[in-house]
């Protein structure tokens, strides 16, 4: 039923985003005169309306986020009941075992799978699971509950650390919401065994979404020598050690990350041709550069330097910056892999980024391919947001 529940009413106009397929209400564009926001318990379900009073469907509610509303369902009358969530969550999961059998994945995708606000990743009878709202978090018991009656989960860990989380007024924390809070995750990845930290590591632990982009690195690796920044728990660099890479050298600014490259080289056989660099990225960069280094291939894989709009000129400089030191390394006729999970950096700007590094220190970078993010973090086409990730593949010659 409806009518015990709050209402959100639009200003005129604004229910056009949402009518095109968008799921977000902004706190600017609800009526508060003729529905505050304020008296709205964090994470309460509401039913949403146009200026006129016609329900467009039913989200969950925060007053205290800028994005003050979450539409999970066009029917006014459909709850975030159990069956809800099962179904969606099933469709999900049944989507990415016809893709990834060996059941590593990113399981839900939150908007685009139609759970906005939650994800999870599934290492094999592991999942781990982020709310990154206060409707998520009302629910996230009967989302383990339903991971673990209907698809096998042995544990279920709640790794609810995402800065998102603190626009919504939650606290951060990670704890096993069935089973016990292991140390650490292990996965398949285009045909490659890996472990990462879990409660320590880096989001749920590792990074699936790159699985595609990582996938076109594998016939480029045989006999190259490879430099993979930013390497975290080296899914770049032992991939491409694994496909004959002659040597391979991981450069991070964690010890604990760097062990895991170590770690994850030795348990697929490749651990005489890895090693490690401990240092800042650009500090440990211009460290090679300064010995005469150079690389057949050099993986640029940084966190997002553009994290809100008011960066950007801030975090563009860096892309620059470090997109340059990466192509000095690159030997002549070597390949540059350069990727960006910002949001607000669009591919086109960060294929322009490549060319401008390469003019500055007259190189010509010849794009050959590029990658977005993998098949189980789909795109919500009415959603921009959804679509973040990014990669370019370029061969770096001399200057024509």
């Amino acid at each position: 039923m409806t009518d015990t529940l709050p209402t959100l009413r639009l200003r005129r106009g604004e229910e056009r985003r949402l009518r095109s397929g968008h799921l977000w209400i902004y706190s600017n564009e609800v009526d508060t005169e003729r529905t505050p926001l304020k008296g709205l318990t964090p994470g309460v379900e509401v039913v949403v309306e146009d200026y006129r009073g016609k329900a467009l469907g039913r989200a969950y509610a925060n007053p205290q986020s800028l994005i003050c509303a979450r539409l999970f369902s066009r029917d006014p009358q459909q709850g975030l009941s159990g069956s809800l969530l099962k179904k969606r969550i099933a469709d999900a999961i049944t989507f990415r075992e016809r893709l990834f059998p060996e059941h590593c994945y990113r399981a839900v995708f939150g908007e685009a799978d139609g759970l906005p606000g939650l994800v999870i990743d599934r290492y094999r009878d592991l999942f781990v699971m982020q709310s990154g709202t206060a409707g998520m978090e009302a629910v996230q018991d009967r989302v383990a509950d339903i991971l673990v009656a209907q698809h096998g989960a042995r544990v279920v860990v709640a790794k609810n650390e995402s800065s998102i989380r603190e626009l919504e007024g939650l606290e951060a924390y990670t704890r096993a919401l069935h089973g016990d809070l292991p140390e650490s995750v292990s996965l398949s990845e285009n045909g490659v065994e890996y472990s990462a930290p879990l409660a320590g590591g880096q989001k749920t632990g590792w990074f699936f979404d790159h699985r595609a982009a990582r996938r076109q690195l594998i016939p480029l690796a045989k006999g190259a020598r490879v430099l993979d920044v930013f390497a975290y728990c080296g899914a770049w660099g032992v991939l491409a050690a694994t496909q004959g890479a002659s040597d391979v050298t991981c450069l991070d600014s964690s010890a604990a990350a760097l062990e895991y490259v170590h770690r994850n080289a030795e348990a697929n056989g490749v651990g005489d041709r890895v090693q490690s660099l401990h240092a800042d990225a650009f500090a440990g960069m211009k460290e090679l550069a300064a010995a005469g280094e150079k690389f057949d291939i050099v993986v640029l894989d940084p966190p997002a330097f553009i994290k809100r709009r008011k960066d950007a000129k801030n975090g563009l400089a860096g892309y620059h910056a470090i997109n340059e030191l990466a192509v000095r390394l690159v030997a002549p006729g070597g390949i540059l892999v350069s990727a960006s999970c910002s949001m607000h950096l669009p591919a086109a700007q960060l294929l322009d980024v490549v060319r401008a590094s390469a003019r500055h220190i007259d190189r010509f970078a010849q794009v050959f391919a590029q990658a977005g993010q993998a098949e189980d973090h789909p795109v919500h086409p009415a959603i921009p947001e959804t679509a973040y990730l990014k990669s370019w593949f370029a061969r770096i010659l001399p200057s024509l």
